[in-house]
């Protein structure tokens, strides 16, 4: 299998010189659990693409700029080659994530540095042609910089989550990957300085987008709504918690990984006339470390049986079991990613490939699918900075 890689050039702290390009095994068969090889990068760019996407129906690749803020397609050129399309289009400070429309008419973008989501048009060729901005601080009482909504929102009631969720007295992080400062977190009800951290778009259904706010420990549902977006929900999750990154479970609930407090929430859709709630949810290890643990991707196994989260700082990978409906996840295991500061990951079938940015280097590990644990690494290559793997679909 093949796969391009996002990763950090020398504007992020990085070596790459632009989306890199892996092979698992053999780059024409279906398996990725052979020898990893990497091959001449698909386009040398600078701006740090850190995180890369597929348009839904054209052979074009978009890539998030975190180095220049900006957001830039990429057209085919070649099996393992592609060519700007189109300039860069500015969206923001440290943009980290964009995602596509079903529909292949608009991405959206999400900028850790100031917390906008950026919706872009995109032309017949897929080339973003227009952005506009969505503001995220609306939710900010502008008298006391508190929240209107009660920091536990769509908690209440759940069973099994007495003691659940967040960080008492969590500081500032200092670096790109954590909470920023946040003054006065040891108050939950006090007022304090929150700062918008926006992490990740993920379109599920038809018409709903999905956002995180790190900073803001919210995550926010839009539709569509002229050229901009139109929020329709909300979820607050405790104080501190902060919210990365999702997955869309086949049973209809989401998941969402908090990289701070080490947790998965599990949140159910609207039905009989109410809205996105917290139905679930369970700590990722009673050994991760506040402070010095960051949790990072959440991915499911092919059966959607397991669901797996990486966790920076002691290198390791969590697996989660998925039982009932899909509304209940439970701890199985916690093994070493085999990688330092594992930024990323996907499954391939009964391999588990994991991005190692400050190794420089892609790890592949074999998976049980009985049991979900990941096994030992089977086999690494050294490829500089890696931030994302996104498989090849040609």
């Amino acid at each position: 299998m093949r796969f391009f890689l996002g990763a950090y050039t020398d504007d992020g702290d990085g070596a790459a010189a632009g989306i890199g390009v892996l092979d698992a095994g053999d780059p024409d068969g279906p398996l990725a659990g052979g020898q990893l090889s990497v091959r001449a990068d698909a386009v040398r760019i600078g701006g740090s693409p850190s995180w890369l996407a597929w348009h839904p129906t054209l052979d074009v690749i978009y890539a998030a700029r975190e180095g220049d803020g900006t957001v830039q397609a990429f057209r085919r050129t070649g099996p393992a080659s592609f060519a700007p399309l189109g300039r860069p289009v500015e969206a923001g400070p440290l943009v980290c994530h964009v995602a596509v429309d079903p529909s292949g008419a608009w991405l959206v973008a999400s900028c850790w540095g100031d917390g906008r989501v950026v919706r872009m048009a995109l032309d017949a060729e897929g080339a973003p042609v227009s952005a506009r901005v969505v503001e995220p601080r609306e939710d900010l009482d502008a008298e006391d910089g508190m929240f209107r909504q009660g920091p536990f929102d769509g908690l209440e009631g759940v069973d099994g989550l007495e003691g659940f969720g967040g960080v008492e007295g969590f500081g500032g992080v200092g670096d790109r990957h954590g909470a920023g400062d946040r003054r006065g977190a040891g108050d939950r009800h006090g007022a304090e300085e929150r700062v918008s951290r926006a992490h990740q778009g993920r379109f599920v259904g038809a018409r709903t987008l999905v956002t995180t706010d790190m900073g803001l420990d919210q995550v926010r549902f839009w539709h569509a709504a002229g050229d901009g977006l139109r929020e329709v929900d909300r979820i607050v999750l405790p104080f501190g918690s902060g919210p990365r990154h999702t997955v869309w479970h086949p049973s209809g609930h989401l998941y969402v990984v908090t990289e701070l407090s080490h947790e998965v929430f599990v949140l159910s859709p609207p039905r009989d006339g109410h809205g996105w709630r917290v139905v679930g949810g369970t700590p990722l290890t009673a050994a991760a470390v506040p402070g010095a643990d960051f949790a990072a991707e959440i991915a499911l196994s092919r059966d959607a049986g397991f669901v797996y989260v990486g966790l920076r700082g002691s290198d390791t990978i969590a697996t989660l079991r998925v039982r009932g409906a899909g509304a209940e996840l439970s701890p199985v295991a916690l093994v070493e990613a085999g990688v330092t500061w594992p930024r990323h990951h996907v499954i391939a079938r009964d391999t588990l490939l994991v991005a190692g940015q400050r190794s420089d280097e892609v790890a592949s590990l074999g998976l049980d699918e009985r049991t979900g644990v990941p096994g030992r690494v089977r086999h690494r290559v050294a490829t500089p900075s890696p931030s994302c793997l996104l498989p090849d679909r040609a």
